[in-house]
């Protein structure tokens, strides 16, 4: 899944959230990745602008790609460690959906590489993860985020979260051919272990799981939206 269905500010553990260390740390991480996600940004903004394509793209990202969204394993280690005051279940969710999706589908089939659907994700992930990131940086820092950063972390999802997950939909579509013919990473009977398992199911599974949870995550970022955005015109309505 698109992961903008986040806590709208990282909000810190007592306690941890006046510790220098920690605050420099999750500094560190949150510059780092919106660093990481932008470079990725320019890649690919050049690449389509100088060969007028967006096949081979991917390949031209991946390394990088592969080590940003990894890392954000991390940020499920930040929530149950008490870093951040958010769910860890539903962090563990965003993030391994991603990450399931990097390695166990675009890595193990190197033919979804190349077609549409990867753009779709990969423009989505990129825009929407440089926002994330710039928001929860100054969220760090004295002061409040400045509002246009607000009103873009709260509004492009609008567009972004439907096209991130068509993409994330189109790719494992693409996948499930040659998943079923060369029967990757499924274990057949008979076996030691007298057990079986499909990964050509378990893909199927994992879109089917995608409609439920969509539109939950989705409505949800419109209520963050409204609560956030709707409190802000409140309080300079209030000013005037």
């Amino acid at each position: 899944m698109a992961s903008s269905a986040r806590p709208s500010r990282p909000v810190y553990s007592e306690g941890k959230a006046e510790n220098s260390l920690t605050k420099a740390y999750l500094v560190a991480y949150n510059v780092s990745q919106m660093l990481g996600w932008s470079a990725i940004l320019f890649i690919v903004i050049n690449y389509v602008l100088t060969k007028n394509t967006v096949v081979l793209v991917y390949r031209e990202v991946e390394p990088i790609l592969q080590v940003c969204q990894t890392a954000a394993v991390l940020e499920i280690i930040h929530s149950m460690a008490g870093l951040v005051k958010s769910n860890w279940i539903i962090t563990a969710f965003q993030v391994y959906s991603r990450v399931f999706l990097l390695w166990g589908v675009v890595w193990s089939v190197p033919a979804t590489q190349n077609g549409v659907s990867v753009i779709l994700w990969l423009s989505a992930w990129t825009i929407a993860e440089v926002i994330r990131y710039a928001y929860y940086f100054f969220s760090l820092l004295p002061g409040p985020v400045p509002h246009l950063l607000v009103w873009c972390r709260y509004t492009f999802f609008i567009i972004l979260y439907p096209i991130g997950v068509t993409g994330e939909l189109m790719t494992v579509f693409n996948a499930l051919p040659y998943v079923k013919e060369t029967r990757l990473y499924s274990i057949e009977l008979p076996n030691p272990w007298n057990c079986s398992f499909s990964y050509y199911y378990y893909l199927c599974f994992m879109v089917i799981s995608y409609l439920p949870v969509f539109p939950q995550l989705y409505l949800h970022m419109f209520r963050q939206r409204k609560k956030v955005l709707g409190g802000a015109l409140d309080r300079l309505r209030k000013t005037q």
